[in-house]
């Protein structure tokens, strides 16, 4: 099969072409200032590979929708899914090998970056019968692997670079081959670029942006100023699937087209100032009274039909939850019903087995506090237990808890803990609450193991100095002896650690 590519001609008319094989093995980095031709050169690429590779493309702002147009692509409208069923569609999408593009533009800038985390990485964990190979195009890379904090929460930059790093690092053993597309070099986190062997730059006027690409490239700084004066379409490569030195090409043209606004001059309208000004002014109260036209909607979805159907069932569970009281007969079924759980305890005890479940499964610690939290609401909705009120601070505690297992001992000593915990902050009641279950049990502490898993943390540093931190704020008290052993103690907890 056919594995080269053109992309474009050199200053001399030679045909420029890319090693679709090796650019599966060592990924490809496009920068290019608003305008550069940055989206015409991948729209190029993606069309010209269309025939020979899978194709993922995650598009923010709608504008390769149009491959469907002409390809076999899917547009996948990320407005339109829950995140578990992006999750499913991501395991298809490999398993099928189907070329699909991700249209974000509907979403707000922090789902459409936690919606492209999610789907890189259902992607990423496909099961390894699936690991087929994939060109994974991400167009305004900066928004999904940013260099610092910005706007966005920090939890949902956590998700997405990591994500992204698994792509651009991790992604090649599995099949995946990263595009990565940006505007600012400067924006981008650098191990997210380091990871790409090929490159192309386009125009760029930022000396920091200018030095970086020139570095990329190999060009002495002296040099860089040649990217400020790259014309519209032109890219400088290097890579071992393009070029093994720095090589000029202007990018070939392309049949479908995006949504961008025409550049170009259009004549202005020949109407007088007064026809102009009545015009704009014809109706102006009365169309300033009306309420602004509802946001248009994507013209096919399911997903009214789901709420409503998801909706239903919640509140058909919801009655059933809570039946009527039963007419006693006779003493005996006096005393069932009197013996028999209230609903308020019932769902209690669906919520309290759902987080231990959830506590039960691998990882579960090391997730984000959100990403729990949403996890949390989606199983009740889909479960049908009326718990929607419990907040992501109730959650929090609810869910250290469940990961210390409190369950496990008798409510007397449980009682004594929750009330030490009171003041314990969120971030480490979980291992706090396992050292106190520990302590009240009469052991001596757990090991650095166990109390990893609970804290989320592979790093043993992080481990010592969690101790320190709660030794200094009085609420443990750590023993050593010169054998290396240690023992800790949870004021408060003596009685019950004197009764084993």
């Amino acid at each position: 099969m056919r594995a080269q590519i053109e992309i474009g001609r050199d200053s001399g008319g030679n045909a420029v072409q890319i090693d679709v094989e090796e650019l599966l093995a060592t990924r490809l980095l496009v920068q290019g200032n608003s305008g550069s031709g940055k989206s015409h050169l991948l729209r190029r690429l993606l069309e010209e590979s269309a025939g020979l590779v899978q194709q993922v493309v995650i598009d923010p702002e709608g504008d390769f929708v149009s491959l469907a147009d002409h390809f076999d692509h899917i547009v996948i409208d990320g407005g339109s899914y829950t995140e578990r069923e992006i999750v499913a569609l991501a395991a298809r999408i490999r398993q099928h090998r189907a070329s699909v593009v991700l249209a974000l533009e509907e979403l707000e800038v922090e789902q459409q970056i936690r919606c492209a985390a999610q789907f890189l990485t259902a992607l990423f964990d496909a099961p390894r019968e699936h690991w087929y190979p994939a060109l994974v195009a991400v167009d305004e890379a900066q928004m999904f692997a940013p260099s610092v904090a910005g706007e966005i929460a920090e939890d949902t930059r956590r998700m997405t670079l990591s994500a992204m790093t698994n792509l651009m690092c991790r992604g090649r053993k599995r099949g995946l081959a990263g595009i990565v597309a940006t505007q600012r070099l400067a924006k981008l986190a650098k191990n997210v670029a380091a990871e790409a062997s090929n490159f192309l730059m386009g125009r760029t006027f930022l000396d920091i942006d200018m030095q970086r690409a020139a570095d990329l490239l190999g060009m002495e700084r002296k040099q860089a100023e040649r990217i400020r004066d790259l014309e519209r379409g032109h890219f400088l490569g290097l890579g071992p699937a393009i070029s093994r030195k720095p090589v000029a090409v202007k990018i070939g043209s392309v049949r479908t087209g995006g949504k961008t606004a025409a550049t170009g001059l259009m004549p202005l309208p020949s109407a007088p100032a007064g026809e102009m000004e009545a015009l704009l002014h014809d109706s102006l109260a009365e169309e300033a009274a009306n309420p602004a036209p509802a946001r248009p909607t994507p013209p096919v979805t399911a997903v009214p039909a789901m709420q409503e159907l998801e909706e239903a069932i919640i509140q058909q569970a919801e009655v059933e939850a809570e039946p009527a009281e039963p007419e006693a007969e006779d003493t005996q079924d006096e005393t069932a019903a009197d013996s028999a759980p209230a609903p308020q305890e019932r769902k209690q005890g669906r919520v309290a087995a759902l987080l231990q479940e959830m506590a039960a499964e691998d990882g579960a610690t090391f997730q984000p506090a959100a990403t729990l939290f949403r996890e949390f609401a989606i199983r009740t909705r889909e479960r049908g237990i009326p718990s929607a009120h419990i907040d992501m601070t109730q959650f929090n505690r609810l869910f250290a808890v469940a990961v210390a297992r409190l369950d496990r001992l008798e409510d007397s000593q449980r009682e004594a803990i929750e009330q030490l915990a009171k003041n314990v902050s969120d971030d480490v009641l979980a291992p706090y609450l396992c050292i106190a279950a520990a302590a009240a049990q009469g052991m001596s502490a757990p090991d650095e193991e166990e109390l990893a898993r609970v804290y989320g943390t592979s790093s043993p540093g992080r481990i010592r100095r969690l101790l320190d931190h709660l030794e200094r704020t009085g609420l443990i008290v750590v023993r050593e002896d010169f054998g290396g052993g240690r023992s800790i103690s949870v004021p408060g907890l003596e009685s019950f650690a004197a009764q084993h």
